[in-house]
C-alpha cells in the first residue's frame, strides 16, 4: 500500500482498491494502520465529498550506502 502511494500521489480508497487488487476491508486495514504510524495523510475530495484523498506525509527517500 505505501509503495503504491509513493508512485501514485493521492488516491481514494477506491483508486487504491483497484490498483492493488485488495478487498476493501484489507485496504481500510492497511491505511489505517499507515495513518496510526503517522505515515498518512487524509483529505477531504471536493469532486466526491464521500470520499477521502490519501497520501504519504513525506515520501520515503532512498538511502544509498557506499
Amino acid at each position: 500500500m505505501y509503495k503504491v502511494l509513493e508512485n501514485g500521489g493521492q488516491l481514494t480508497q477506491k483508486d487504491l482498491i483497484r490498483e492493488t487488487s485488495l478487498p476493501s476491508r484489507t485496504v481500510r486495514y492497511a491505511l489505517n494502520r499507515l495513518k496510526e504510524e503517522q505515515f498518512l495523510i487524509e483529505r477531504h475530495y471536493f469532486i466526491d465529498a464521500r470520499q477521502s484523498l490519501y497520501g504519504l506525509i513525506q515520501p520515503s527517500k532512498e538511502v544509498v550506502t557506499v
